[in-house]
């Protein structure tokens, strides 16, 4: 298994405004699958993916990424964990405004000791035409596709994706999750997305459902959906 989570905890505050966010969430996914995390407001997700992501500390429990172990972990250590594995996609894009589509890129290509190729990149991610652009002269979905470049420019082995659509129309929802599978097919990237939209799930290889704190249910798909087909974006 190449993320394996076990029993894990996360709670905030202390006495009157103590609140148990993960009550011992375990998991796990293979390498090169795309994984839906769902659930309501508050049930846990982005939690969940900020644990894996060593952005929250646990409380307790086990978080193993290709066999490493991130739970306590020095602040250093997280954030080579997070350098050598790990490429972040928000549903706000965090571009720098001051630096072009390309400009943005590199900054995250000069983190990794084998970049991919940004010619390439950019080529696979439709932003050639764009790269010396500003992220105020580029569109939302743009903007989420440079986003997307600098994830991915640091070849990661594990993308989490917190509400990679939610700031979009449908019709640019799609074409980011087509990148995204596309991404997944050509490199082999493991992907966590965590989303509100039902329709996501259905182009994934499994899908865990949270509700309060705890995994509810969770399976692998039997039939999967190509995004250019999924309804109700």
């Amino acid at each position: 298994m190449y993320l394996e989570v076990k029993d894990v905890k996360k709670s905030y505050g202390k006495d009157s405004s103590y609140i148990q966010v993960l009550k011992g969430v375990t998991t796990g996914v293979e390498r090169g699958r795309m994984c839906v995390i769902q659930g309501t407001s508050g049930s846990g997700k982005s939690t969940l993916l900020n644990c894996i992501g060593g952005l929250d500390d646990m409380d307790s429990g086990s978080v193993k990424v290709d066999g490493q172990e991130i739970f306590g972990l020095s602040p250093s250590a997280l954030s080579d964990y997070r350098r050598d594995n790990l490429g972040f996609i928000f549903q706000f894009y965090n571009l720098v405004p001051n630096l072009t589509v390309r400009e943005n890129i590199q900054v995250c290509a000069f983190l990794s000791e084998n970049p991919l190729d940004m010619d390439e990149l950019l080529e696979t991610l439709g932003m050639t035409e764009h790269q010396n652009k500003f992220p105020a002269q580029l569109s939302g979905g743009q903007q989420q596709r440079c986003a997307i470049a600098r994830a991915l420019i640091k070849n990661p082995k594990l993308l989490l994706c917190d509400e990679p659509t939610g700031a979009l129309d449908s019709k640019t929802s799609r074409d980011i999750l087509i990148l995204l599978e596309k991404i997944n097919k050509k490199y082999g990237t493991t992907m966590l997305i965590v989303t509100h939209n039902n329709s996501i799930k259905n182009m994934v290889h499994k899908v865990i459902i949270l509700k309060d704190g705890l995994i509810k249910r969770e399976y692998e798909n039997e039939k999967i959906i190509p995004a250019a087909e999924l309804e109700d974006l």
